[in-house]
């Protein structure tokens, strides 16, 4: 197989891999715009839906919504496959793909104004078209983010790993929920929290929860980092071609060791997002077994004449599985509170860290050297 054809398809593995940036040249309008294509073509052909209200009535109106949905679901197919190669776009093609997504924002509502005479796209007047600007860039600043750092095949690695994640965090609830229950045990069973949380819309008790999460990312950016710096590079041949098997680069001899190559900024945020996520996906693990334990505490214990005694009112019941409402966000408040903690402590503990990062750490240390060999063989073609 050619060195060019074999850098190509490592290339693509990168991709799957979640880490992108270790693409030899990476830069935005050689591999970061061509996979952007679909979502940026699934946006702009599903703003044609504000369309479809008019002078449409009944059927037509479904039947336009449908064809909208199809055309949309067909471009982001169709692009897709062609952007399987990972093509590569001049700065003239560049510009000219994001200003025809650029002027969607403004062409939309002016085709509405010019067939119905009103702008209904999103709101009313000035305020509807900046909002749809709005939503437009933020769309686009989304799609340039997950694109850049491969945050779609990171999720599907994570996603592959739940049942790993599931038995660490039977381990660590094991050993971090009796400690913890001891400060927050008696608190479930606090009046005052019952009457807030029965007065507390879920919207609030959402904002809680991201506030947990903001402060699980932080530790977990801060600790993060020094695991990356002790992720050894071990170049030599035999590991190299352990670490080749299974990629493209599989077959692909090297006669001696290679020496580490430097990461860029980029590259060490690609990583870090790499871990990052692998540690959220195991606060959602244990913030999903702390819910169940406090719903199924709350139904044990609390009855609804206690609620009701503890909240001074009937309590709200929530008409899906008939507990007080206020039971399910005191026990959401708990469950975020308790993932948080562990998931900072799980980080503190040496036994914990080495058991939990050691299959994400050999994930690292393959990718980087899958990187070695490649960067090699790119030597090879340009030569």
């Amino acid at each position: 197989m050619r060195s060019s054809t074999v850098a190509r398809r490592t290339e693509q593995w990168f991709v799957h891999q979640g880490a992108p940036t270790m693409i030899e040249g990476y830069a935005f309008s050689s591999h970061v715009l061509p996979r952007m294509l679909p979502v940026l073509a699934f946006i702009a052909v599903g703003s044609l839906a504000w369309l479809v209200p008019l002078r449409a009535a009944g059927a037509g109106r479904w039947v336009l919504l449908g064809i909208i949905v199809a055309v949309m679901i067909a471009a982001w197919v169709l692009i897709s496959l062609f952007v399987r190669r990972l093509p590569t776009f001049s700065k003239r093609t560049s510009y000219l793909l994001i200003g025809v997504y650029a002027t969607m924002p403004l062409a939309v509502p002016l085709l509405q104004l010019v067939i119905d005479d009103t702008i209904t796209a999103p709101g009313e007047g000035l305020f509807g078209l900046v909002g749809f600007v709005v939503f437009f860039g933020v769309a686009f600043v989304a799609a340039l983010l997950f694109t850049t750092y491969g945050i779609a095949g990171i999720l599907r690695a994570a996603i592959r790993h739940v049942l790993h994640d599931l038995r660490n965090s039977v381990y660590l609830l094991g050993r971090a929920l009796p400690p913890m229950l001891f400060v927050t045990l008696f608190l479930f069973f606090t009046g005052e929290l019952w009457q807030a949380m029965n007065k507390l819309s879920w919207q609030r008790v959402g904002l809680v929860v991201l506030l947990f999460a903001a402060i699980t990312v932080l530790a977990a950016a801060a600790r993060l980092r020094d695991e990356i710096g002790r992720v050894e590079q071990d170049l030599r041949p035999e590991v190299l071609e352990q670490a080749c098997k299974g990629t493209p680069l599989a077959g692909v001899e090297t006669a001696e060791p290679l020496q580490p190559k430097r990461l860029n900024g980029r590259q060490l945020r690609n990583l870090l997002v790499m871990l990052a996520t692998r540690q959220l996906v195991q606060a959602a693990v244990i913030g999903m077994a702390l819910f169940g334990f406090f719903v199924l505490l709350g139904v044990i214990v609390v009855t609804p004449a206690v609620a009701e005694q503890w909240i001074g009112v009937p309590p709200e019941m929530s008409p899906i599985v008939g507990v007080p409402v206020a039971m399910l966000r005191n026990a959401t408040l708990f469950a975020a509170f308790g993932s948080m903690y562990l998931s900072v402590t799980s980080m503190s503990d040496n036994e914990h860290r080495r058991q939990f990062f050691a299959s994400v750490v050999e994930r690292v240390e393959r990718t980087l050297a899958v990187r070695a060999v490649y960067l090699e063989v790119r030597k090879q073609v340009r030569g």
